[in-house]
């Protein structure tokens, strides 16, 4: 985790021009972060939050959002530009929340860098922080087999809908939406997906 938040802080800066507006967000992932986020009744947590774009995006709709991430060069960005949110400097493989006090969690890429066999302890953690019912929606990157690729920050992996989909059962998440895109060979953009799961 340390090489990972190194990395992410050596490119903050051209991370936040590229990502750091909700602006940047694909139209049908904004879309689908706030229709499950938005209704939530409670804290909903940010989890890998980056230069806390999303974060703020969700506070507009009214709710309490937490950011958390553990790179300090995107905390300081986020709580300098989105002051009406709370950020905290902190990891998803401990989350400053109590058990079952979360009535949302967002893990929008943030996922991405997890060896396979670390994924299983992260999406535990995130089950012990939400209520039960709880919401969780994650963004990863999509493929045909669980593989790591050179993302352009440092090592990523690739995750097929139904293997990650089996990995939130086994935490104690019932996936109830999927969604995919597929590679965009005009911009490059590597094939997507995203799930949304309730804690039972």
């Amino acid at each position: 985790m340390d090489a990972i938040r190194r990395a992410y802080g050596d490119l903050a800066p051209q991370y936040i021009d590229l990502f750091g507006s909700a602006a940047r967000v694909h139209d049908d992932d904004l879309e689908l972060i706030t229709r499950h986020l938005s209704c939530r009744s409670g804290v909903v947590l940010d989890v890998g939050c980056g230069p806390g774009h999303l974060a703020a995006h969700l506070s507009s709709r009214e709710l309490d959002v937490i950011g958390i991430d553990m790179v300090p060069e995107f905390i300081e960005h986020a709580t300098r530009t989105h002051p009406e949110v709370r950020y905290a400097l902190g990891s998803m493989r401990c989350l400053p929340v109590a058990d079952g006090t979360a009535a949302g969690l967002l893990a929008w890429y943030s996922l991405i860098h997890l060896p396979p066999d670390d994924l299983d302890a992260v999406l535990a953690e995130l089950r012990r922080a939400i209520a039960p019912a709880g919401t969780l929606v994650a963004g990863f990157f999509d493929g045909h087999h669980v593989a790591p690729f050179d993302h352009k920050v440092t090592t990523a992996y690739f995750w097929p809908v139904d293997e990650f989909a089996a990995r939130l059962g086994q935490a104690g998440f019932a996936v109830v939406e999927r969604a995919r895109r597929p590679r965009d060979p005009e911009s490059g953009a590597r094939a997507h997906a995203a799930v949304v799961a309730v804690a039972v």
